[in-house]
């Protein structure tokens, strides 16, 4: 299927440039190397492959998609005090983007045609989202197609790739799976250098979990200044409030420890499953680290959160939350700009996902500069 499409695409008057990038693609996308993977933190080799154009590879993803619905437009909000920030912004993007094997096997979402699901159309809807917001950083959950398509892709993007799948993921209970979902952080090499990489298996009552965190400090090539990127997905469903709260814990313990007791500045971004009104988030909000979460300051108050970041239909009902955040160091760090998110109108009745968005879990995407004054708010 994949390959009849990419050489349809490629038959397209798009230019001999296009057309070469569809073979390339179809030789990646063809792989089967996560179900082949002996260890699965292993990193892939994709020095041997060309460098890819962003613009190209968005208009492949284009063409696969050109009899599903147009992408749904979101506006950036300008949340900028002033104007004195001296270096170019750092682009994060936060997103769950619902691991394929979940979505077709075990997630019920009743309002949604399988057919919205195919892996071939939904991936490129994935990646027109990426590549429309160009993130410096990218954050994801839910990623069961690492090894076959993010990580080759992203690569020759030009962005340096980490996975860390879950120890006993849900995806491989689905038949027909295509590995462990798991997080994956990226970022632009050469905006950043790294420094230090943790891959964290997350603790609750001093028992090791099935949740994981990646957590990466970077150096800024244009400032000089060093900051931590972390990204998490804690544990699901109603009941479990307790043992997120444990994971919560266990993850600032750890971020205290990398960050020298917040010496150096914080982006975390995650689904972590759990309302404003649950004890982790308090957690957060009222640590030692300082931390803010980014999406509240959409908010007129700037102190609530928005009223969704996921909107689904299941067979129990329909399920309408908030679990998904950017927190950030508010001392040293400020939020410039964050993506709007999207109405009730523009999602539609039938929820998420659909065809013309591939997840249930919106992204979220914010400019931050660093702070010219860290010491100011501490």
């Amino acid at each position: 299927m994949l390959e009849e499409e990419l050489a349809a695409a490629a038959a397209c008057s798009m230019g001999n440039s296009t057309s070469r990038l569809y073979s390339a693609l179809a030789k990646t996308l063809n792989s089967s190397a996560a179900s082949q993977h002996r260890e699965y933190l292993e990193q892939s080799d994709s020095e041997q492959l060309d460098p890819i154009d962003r613009k190209d590879l968005l208009q492949e993803c284009q063409t696969v998609l050109q009899k599903r619905p147009p992408r749904l437009q979101r506006d950036f909000v300008d949340l900028r005090a002033d104007s004195s920030s001296t270096h170019r912004p750092i682009r994060v993007m936060q997103w769950n983007i619902l691991a394929q094997a979940l979505g077709e096997g075990k997630d019920n979402f009743v309002q949604c045609p399988m057919e919205a699901l195919k892996w071939e159309e939904r991936k490129c809807l994935i990646l027109e989202e990426i590549l429309a917001y160009q993130p410096d950083i990218l954050c994801l959950q839910e990623v069961d197609h690492y090894f076959d398509t993010f990580q080759p892709l992203l690569s020759r993007l030009g962005y340096q790739c980490t996975f860390f799948p879950k120890p006993w993921s849900p995806c491989l209970d689905v038949e027909h799976n295509n590995g462990p979902d798991g997080c994956a952080l990226f970022f632009l090499k050469d905006r950043f250098t790294l420094i230090n990489s943790v891959n964290i298996r997350l603790t609750a009552m001093k028992l090791k979990t099935n949740q994981v965190a990646i957590a990466q400090t970077l150096r800024c090539s244009e400032t000089g200044k060093l900051f931590c990127i972390a990204v998490t997905h804690l544990k699901a469903r109603t009941g479990w409030e307790r043992f997120r709260s444990a994971q919560g814990c266990d993850l600032l313990q750890n971020l205290k420890n990398i960050t020298q007791g917040a010496e150096i500045p914080l982006i975390i971004c995650g689904d972590f499953n759990a309302e404003p009104t649950e004890e982790v988030y308090k957690e957060f909000s009222n640590s030692s680290l300082n931390l803010n979460s980014a999406y509240k300051l959409l908010s007129v108050d700037g102190q609530s959160e928005p009223l969704y970041t996921t909107w689904k239909i299941r067979p129990t009902g329909e399920c309408r939350h908030t679990l998904d955040y950017i927190w950030y160091s508010q001392h040293a760090l400020n939020v410039n700009s964050a993506l709007g998110l999207l109405t009730e109108e523009q999602i539609g009745p039938n929820r998420l996902p659909s065809f013309n968005y591939p997840s249930d879990h919106l992204s979220l995407v914010c400019d931050f500069s660093f702070n010219q004054d860290p010491d100011r708010l501490l």
